[in-house]
C-alpha cells in the first residue's frame, strides 16, 4: 500500500506531484570518459569526508561523487539541479513521454549539453548488474522503497544514501537537503528549497480566488475504494502552496502508516460534501470510467458538480506529484488552467 499512495512512486507517480518553464540548469558536459562532472558550483573540496546516515545504514562518501546513480523518485532532479547530471537512473515509463524519460529530465539534461543518463530497472526488481557497470561513486535513494536486503548489495557497489526514517516518507525539502550534503554543496540545499517555494507563491499571488476553496485529494485502488492523501503528501502539498485550502475533514481521517494517507471506503464518499474541488488521477479512461460510474462516487459534490482536477497525461500527473527543482517549474502553467476550470465549475455548482 505505501508504494501505490506515496508519489506514485512506481505504476502511478500519481502517486506520483504541481509545470511550462524549465529550470535553467548549471551542469557540465560529461568528461570524455563518460563520467558526469559536476559544473564548478558542484566542487567543494572541504566538503569530504561525508557520512550520511539513513534507516538502512551509513553512506561514507569519501571524495567528491562524479558518477552518480539514483534510485527512486525525485533524487535524479535534485541532483541535476546541483549540476551533477547522473550517469544512471532509475526508468519511470509510466510517467515517460516519447524521448523514453521523464520530460523535464530529458529538457533539463539536453540544456545543459550532458550526456542523457542510462536508464535501468528499479523498484522492486533492481538491476544490479546495470548499475554495477555503470561504476557508481555514489548512490541516491532518499526517496525510494528500496528494502535493507537492497541496501546490503547496493553498498557494495557504492554508497548508498537511503531514507532517514521509513520508505517512501522523506519530506520534499529533506530529500533536498540530504542529496546535497552527499554532493558536498549543503549550502545549495537552500538556495534549491527558497526557489520552489518562490516559484510556488508566485503562482498562487496570481490566483488570489484560490483562497476562498478547500479541496480534497483522493484516490482508488480499485471499485468500492476511496483514500484521502493527508495535508503533508506531497502533491497536496503543492496544490495547497498554490492557495487552495485542504478540507478539515481530512485531518478526521486516521493515516494508513508511512503512507501520508488514509484509506475511509467508498461508504464514506459523503465525508467529503464539504470539500468544493477534489483533485485525484486514473491509471487509465478504463478505470476512470469504472470509478466514476459508482454512485456513491458521483455523488460527491465537487464530482457532481465537475469540480473535479484529474490530469489525463501520464507526464503531468507524475510532475504534479512529487516537489522538486525541475517538476515544480515544469508543472506550474500546466495545472493552473486545470484548477481554474474546477474552480469555475464549483462556484457554478
Amino acid at each position: 500500500m505505501s508504494r501505490f499512495t506515496r508519489a506514485h512512486r512506481r505504476t502511478l507517480a500519481a502517486t506520483a506531484a504541481a509545470a511550462a518553464l524549465v529550470l535553467a540548469l548549471g551542469g557540465c558536459s560529461s568528461s570524455d570518459d563518460g563520467k558526469a562532472a559536476s559544473g564548478s558550483s558542484g566542487k567543494n573540496s572541504g566538503a569530504f569526508p561525508v557520512s550520511v546516515k539513513s534507516a538502512l545504514g551509513t553512506a561514507e562518501i569519501k571524495a567528491q561523487p562524479e558518477r552518480v546513480v539514483t534510485l527512486g523518485q525525485g533524487s535524479a532532479e535534485t541532483a541535476i539541479a546541483l549540476g551533477h547530471t547522473p550517469v544512471g537512473i532509475e526508468k519511470y515509463e509510466w510517467g515517460s513521454d516519447k524521448t523514453g524519460y521523464l520530460p523535464w529530465i530529458h529538457e533539463a539534461v539536453k540544456k545543459s549539453g550532458d550526456k542523457l543518463p542510462t536508464q535501468f530497472t528499479g523498484g522492486e526488481d533492481i538491476d544490479f548488474e546495470a548499475i554495477t557497470e555503470l561504476e557508481p561513486d555514489v548512490i541516491l535513494a532518499p526517496w525510494s522503497g528500496i528494502t535493507q536486503k537492497d541496501y546490503d548489495i547496493l553498498k557494495d557497489i557504492a554508497p548508498t544514501v537511503a531514507y532517514p526514517d521509513l520508505p517512501w516518507s522523506t519530506d520534499w525539502d529533506q530529500q533536498i537537503e540530504i542529496i546535497a550534503k552527499a554532493l558536498g554543496q549543503p549550502d545549495q540545499a537552500k538556495t534549491l528549497t527558497s526557489k520552489i517555494e518562490k516559484q510556488l507563491a508566485d503562482a498562487a499571488a496570481t490566483r488570489p480566488e484560490y483562497k476562498k476553496h478547500t479541496f480534497s485529494y483522493i484516490y482508488n485502488t480499485g471499485p468500492g475504494t476511496l483514500g484521502v492523501f493527508k495535508p503533508d503528501e506531497q502533491r497536496v502539498k503543492m496544490v495547497s502552496s498554490l492557495g487552495l485550502t485542504v478540507d478539515p475533514v481530512v485531518n478526521t481521517f486516521k493515516e494508513t502508516k508511512g503512507t501520508d494517507s488514509a484509506l475511509i471506503g467508498l461508504e464514506n464518499a459523503e465525508k467529503l460534501k464539504d470539500s468544493d474541488l477534489v483533485f485525484t488521477f486514473y491509471m487509465d479512461d478504463k478505470a476512470r470510467k469504472e470509478i466514476e460510474a459508482q454512485p456513491l462516487y458521483a455523488a460527491i459534490p465537487a464530482v457532481r458538480s465537475g469540480a473535479v482536477v484529474a490530469g489525463e497525461d501520464n507526464s503531468f500527473v507524475t510532475a504534479s506529484s512529487i516537489i522538486n527543482p525541475l517538476t515544480v517549474p515544469w508543472v506550474i502553467d500546466r495545472y493552473l488552467p486545470l484548477i481554474d476550470e474546477a474552480v469555475k465549475a464549483a462556484d457554478n455548482g
